[in-house]
């Protein structure tokens, strides 16, 4: 098993990133890192008040600059934010030097648990359209990751099991 390397989970947002990163790094007893809650304790505010008030632009520069120094982490586990891997340098970093883990799921499930909710800010004010078209746009690039992890049909401890299985083959 490799301990440097971190393991790092990516997907859309609602794809349970930072809850099955968070099982998966008890299990196997490392720290755990949720990417938007670093952001927020840095800034002192919600990921939604700061695309309010300083936009997207101004998120997605914290976000590079946050995620980047984190992934500097030995043996952790990441959850980054549903946007983060579009980044082509934090794209680049997670492929070249970390396990990246993609937690796919069928567009039904992804637009059911993200729509309305009022704590995703890309998601407030869009058509279904809007976010399906969305997941696919990012789902070309979340296929770029090591590992997908098909999750539909899957509780999150089997997930999470079968996140471990790969970690400890590699």
């Amino acid at each position: 098993m490799k301990i440097k390397e971190n393991l790092v989970f990516l997907g859309m947002m609602g794809s349970g990133k930072s809850s099955i990163g968070s099982l998966v790094a008890n299990k196997l007893k490392l720290n755990f890192i949720d990417i938007d809650k670093e952001i927020e304790k840095i800034l002192n505010t919600t990921i939604s008040k700061i695309f309010e008030s300083k936009g997207e632009e101004y998120f997605r520069k914290i976000e590079e600059n946050t995620t980047l120094k984190k992934l500097r982490s030995n043996s952790a586990v990441i959850a980054l934010g549903g946007g983060a891997f579009t980044n082509k340098n934090i794209r680049k970093e997670v492929l070249k030097n970390h396990l990246s883990f993609w937690l796919n799921w069928s567009d039904n499930i992804l637009l059911d648990r993200i729509k309305n909710s009022k704590k995703r800010p890309l998601a407030i004010n869009a058509t279904d359209k809007e976010l399906i078209d969305l997941i696919k746009k990012r789902s070309n690039i979340y296929s770029k990751s090591l590992y997908e992890i098909k999750c539909d049909n899957l509780s999150k401890t089997e997930i999470a099991n079968k996140v471990i299985r790969i970690y400890e083959t590699n």
